[in-house]
């Protein structure tokens, strides 16, 4: 049973008609969920991390379905120099192995740059990368550094709100970012973004994430304890 499909793509530099897999949604079945809302497959050629960038395979523009068809001034230009010119053809539109996938993100991460594409965009490509290094490679240092580069994304998100067009909603965000700190160590920004999501004025609608908040909130707090019990 086949359990990947071809998504069809038009290269918005170059017009390369192209396809790249996905996989089928009946077979993406996660067997846990972490505290970031990074699902762990049972199955590698099942996992849906390895396929969220697509490549080009004339131009080499790379980009995920959150990004933008708007392209700021001067940046098609800015793709065509930096990345097309120095392209060697090549698709990536088969069957991933791992390492394809993480050069894809790289690639992905690349052309965001490079188009000045939105905040809350680019931390999708992080953290994703950031799931990759912990479920498949258990590359714990390659991990936090994706983590560190989603945080910063997810709090440039925050200030400038544009997160609001897409289906992230402020208390999740808050409580994404409090969580990637928590696992980054830094524990008075996380205990801050934690109590965001407490005095939110929309606590009341998303009753989940606020009590898992106030439970990652507990967990610092009494560990904090301890310390200072043991110091």
């Amino acid at each position: 049973m086949e359990r990947l499909f071809n998504r069809n793509h038009t290269c918005s530099i170059c017009d390369h008609a192209y396809t790249t897999k996905k996989v089928k949604s009946r077979f993406i079945r996660p067997i846990s969920h972490d505290t970031d809302f990074c699902s762990v497959y049972d199955s590698l050629e099942t996992n849906p991390l390895l396929y969220y960038v697509s490549v080009c395979p004339n131009c080499g523009y790379s980009m995920t379905e959150e990004f933008s068809s708007h392209f700021p001034p001067g940046t098609m230009n800015a793709i065509r120099n930096k990345i097309q010119k120095h392209w060697q053809k090549k698709s990536y539109g088969e069957i991933r192995s791992v390492q394809t996938a993480i050069n894809t993100y790289k690639l992905g991460i690349y052309s965001g740059i490079i188009k000045n594409e939105a905040s809350i965009v680019m931390s999708g490509m992080y953290l994703r990368l950031a799931w990759l290094y912990r479920t498949v490679e258990k590359n714990e240092v390659q991990e936090l550094r994706f983590l560190k580069l989603a945080a910063d994304q997810f709090e440039r998100s925050y200030s400038n709100g544009d997160f609001a067009q897409t289906s992230m909603s402020e208390i999740k965000l808050l409580y994404l970012i409090g969580e990637l700190h928590t696992r980054l160590g830094n524990t008075r920004q996380a205990i801050r973004y934690f109590q965001l999501v407490l005095q939110h004025k929309d606590k009341d609608t998303q009753v989940r994430l606020v009590e898992k908040s106030r439970d990652r909130w507990y967990e610092i707090r009494t560990a904090q304890k301890q310390l200072h019990m043991h110091a």
